[in-house]
């Protein structure tokens, strides 16, 4: 479980290392009430994650666990494997990043580029996983989860206590949910101040479902969001802190995803990868529809897409 004050704390361990993202107003009629966009897209590796990376790293060497010649592990492919590496490397500790087999080149390419040492292992996900954790165990690396970790969704938060600060109020934050590290960190920052609405794809629902069913369940994944949205459950820490805080969620479909994406770049020439633009689908489609006079946010979380795709 995670509180504004955990990312207050992160807030102030991270400050001079990720970018103060910047916050634009949507056009006129594009919502009944005002709409907000904060362009996290821009922060460092094109995702928010950065953010509860150094956080995670940081804490550790506070805390005397991270040894600076084994550094950290991480099992992740695409964000979150990125964005641990580029942490490492800023604070000169190795990075060491398990990947499934079947990863594509680019991003494996990308992950060598930035210093890690990358390590193929099984066919899916989990065996990676399971791998790395072995891997920290064996050597003493400080493990990074891509998002069920206090210190990974606290510096993820760091996104909602930033938003308050640019905008001073604001009555409702959207978000989109894989995972719940985004979610959880920015419900836990805005607590007492704003609602939050969870976006999910209807082929990844994991915290729909786990709210359903009142605990944490596995679910079918698929679809164009799959890359950034793909957990197959919502992590503990997001699917607690949805429930303190009253998280509601709504579901958009893959032609409401491409649909969003495609305006955003039309209308602003911003380009997100499709995680992303699932936040902003849901009022593009009318999956959630604010009132008179609501002042809305929406969090564009990342850019590592394929503009060809656009």
């Amino acid at each position: 479980m995670i509180t504004r004050v955990d990312v207050d704390e992160a807030a102030a361990r991270i400050a001079g290392k990720i970018r103060r993202t910047p916050v634009f107003e949507a056009d006129a009629g594009t919502v009944p009430g005002k709409l907000w966009f904060k362009c996290e897209f821009m922060q460092h590796t094109g995702t928010f994650k950065a953010r509860g990376a150094f956080n995670r790293v940081l804490a550790s060497r506070e805390r005397g666990e991270l040894k600076d010649d084994v550094g950290i592990v991480v099992a992740s492919g695409g964000n979150a494997g990125l964005a641990n590496a580029y942490a490492a490397a800023q604070l000169g500790v190795p990075a060491t990043v398990f990947v499934p087999e079947t990863a594509p080149a680019v991003k494996v390419n990308k992950l060598k580029a930035s210093g890690a040492t990358v390590v193929l292992r099984g066919t899916e996900y989990a065996e990676a996983f399971d791998a790395a954790l072995a891997y920290a165990a064996e050597s003493g690396a400080v493990y990074c989860h891509a998002y069920d970790q206090p210190e990974i969704a606290a510096g993820a938060g760091t996104v909602g206590s930033e938003l308050l600060e640019q905008l001073g109020e604001v009555d409702t934050v959207v978000v989109a949910v894989g995972g719940g590290g985004l979610m959880a960190g920015i419900a836990a920052a805005v607590e007492g101040h704003a609602r939050v609405i969870g976006v999910e794809p209807n082929n990844a629902p994991t915290l729909h479902s786990a709210l359903a069913a009142g605990t944490p369940v596995d679910v079918a994944v698929s679809g164009i969001a799959a890359d950034s949205l793909g957990a197959r459950q919502i992590g503990r820490i997001g699917f607690e802190v949805a429930v303190r805080t009253g998280v509601r969620t709504v579901l958009v479909s893959d032609d409401d995803i491409a649909a969003a994406r495609s305006l955003l770049w039309e209308q602003y020439r911003i380009v997100v990868e499709h995680g992303a633009a699932t936040a902003f689908a849901a009022l593009n489609a009318g999956a959630y529809v604010p009132a008179e006079g609501e002042r809305v946010a929406v969090i564009l979380c990342g850019a590592n897409t394929d503009p060809a795709t656009v």
